[in-house]
C-alpha cells in the first residue's frame, strides 16, 4: 500500500512544515497532498515543496473544478509536472454550493456532468492529439454563447505534456463515486471504513461497466484521508478527530444539504449525525465534539498506542485501499506506518 502525507490547506497563515515532508519522503511515503477551500490555494503550496523536493510525489486533493476552466487546470498540472520530473497527480472536485456559489461567484450546477466534461477536456489537452474542441452542457470550446467574438479558434497545448497524468476525483455518495469510477484513475473519499467497502465497491462497479473497456478495480486507486494521532491516552488523541469530524458532519453544508452528514449516516451514524448538526448550526461546537460517537473515529481513523494502530492497519491492509493519505505530523506515527506498510 502507498502512503500519502495530507497537509491539507492552511490557517490564517500559511506555513508549511517542510521537514515533515522531507521526512516523509525519506521514509518511503509515495507522495504528499495539499488542498484548497475559501483561503490557500493547493498549488502554491505544493510549488513550494517540488522545489525543496526529489522523489515524493505531488499531489492535489483537491483543486475546485468550478474555481478553474478546465484549460487553466490543464496548464497547471502540466506545468508542475514538467517541473517536478513527472511527480504531479491531479485530484479534483465539485467542492460545495456554499463554497462555490459563496465564494467563487459561480453556479454549483451539476457537478456530475461538470466533472464527465472537466476530466474529457482534460485528458484531450493532454494527449495533443488535435486541437482542443468541446461543445457540451457545461463548457463550450470554442466559446460560442452570447457575448462571443467569434474570434476563437481550437488549440493545442503549447507545452507537451504527459498523456497519462493519473486524475483522481473527489467523492463520498454514489452517483459521485460511479463517475469517479467512470472517467477517473482514482477516487478520494474524505475518510471511509476500509470494513464497509459495500458503501463503494457497487457504485465503483456501476462506474466501470459504464466506462468498459474492461476497467476494473485493478487499475484504479482509492485514496481516502485517514486521520492519525498516536499516543497512550487514547481520549486525547481521538479529539482532533473529534473536532474535525464534528466540522464536517454538523458545519460543512447547509442543514438539508450537507454531503459529510449524508456519508455519516450511509456509515451507520445516522441518529448521531442528526445530533452533531443541530448543536454545530446551533452555535454548541463543543457539544457537538462530545456528540461524536467513539466507534466512528475508531473505524475511519487510526488513534491511540503503538500497538492499537498496527493492530487497525491490518483491516486497511486486507481492503482494496491503495493509497491512504495520512493527515498527521507526528514522526513516530510515520515511522510506525512506514514499518507496518512499506
Amino acid at each position: 500500500m502507498r502512503i500519502g502525507l495530507n497537509i491539507g490547506y492552511s490557517g490564517p497563515r500559511l506555513q508549511i512544515d517542510i521537514e515533515r515532508v522531507k521526512l516523509a519522503e525519506s521514509l518511503g511515503f509515495d507522495s504528499v497532498w495539499t488542498a484548497e477551500a475559501y483561503g490557500s490555494d493547493a498549488i502554491t503550496s505544493l510549488a513550494w515543496i517540488a522545489a525543496q523536493t526529489t522523489t515524493i510525489k505531488l499531489g492535489t486533493a483537491i483543486l475546485q473544478m468550478p474555481a478553474r476552466t478546465p484549460a487553466m487546470t490543464a496548464m497547471t498540472a502540466i506545468s508542475l509536472d514538467q517541473l517536478s520530473g513527472g511527480r504531479f497527480l491531479l485530484g479534483i472536485g465539485p467542492s460545495g454550493p456554499q463554497v462555490v456559489e459563496g465564494w467563487h461567484g459561480v453556479a454549483y450546477g451539476k457537478p456530475l456532468t461538470r466533472t464527465r466534461e472537466y476530466v474529457k477536456i482534460l485528458r484531450a489537452i493532454f494527449a495533443r492529439e488535435a486541437p482542443l474542441e468541446h461543445k457540451g452542457e457545461q463548457y463550450q470550446i470554442p466559446f460560442q454563447g452570447e457575448g462571443a467574438t467569434g474570434l476563437g479558434k481550437p488549440l493545442k497545448s503549447i507545452l507537451h505534456g504527459r498523456a497519462d497524468i493519473p486524475i483522481f476525483t473527489a467523492s463520498i455518495g454514489p452517483a459521485g463515486i460511479a463517475c469517479s469510477a467512470e472517467v477517473a484513475d482514482g477516487l478520494i473519499p474524505v475518510w471511509m471504513n476500509p470494513e464497509r467497502m459495500d458503501l463503494i465497491e457497487p457504485h465503483l462497479g456501476k462506474g466501470f461497466a459504464k466506462a468498459g473497456g474492461g476497467k476494473s478495480l485493478d487499475a484504479f486507486r482509492i485514496a481516502p484521508f485517514v486521520g492519525g494521532v498516536l499516543g497512550d491516552d487514547l481520549e486525547q488523541c481521538r479529539m482532533p478527530m473529534r473536532g474535525m469530524m464534528a466540522l464536517y458532519i454538523g458545519g460543512m453544508g447547509a442543514r438539508g444539504k450537507n454531503f459529510y452528514n449524508d456519508y455519516a449516516t450511509r456509515l451507520g451514524y445516522g441518529e448521531a449525525a442528526g445530533k452533531i448538526q443541530d448543536l454545530y448550526l446551533d452555535g454548541k461546537k463543543a457539544e457537538a465534539m462530545a456528540a461524536v460517537p467513539n466507534e466512528l473515529i475508531d473505524e475511519v481513523a487510526l488513534v491511540g498506542p503503538k500497538e492499537r494502530i498496527a493492530e487497525r492497519l491490518q483491516a486497511w491492509k486486507a481492503s482494496p485501499v491503495t493509497d491512504m493519505l495520512i493527515s498527521g505530523g507526528q514522526p513516530e506515527l510515520f515511522e510506525v506506518l512506514a514499518e507496518n506498510l512499506l
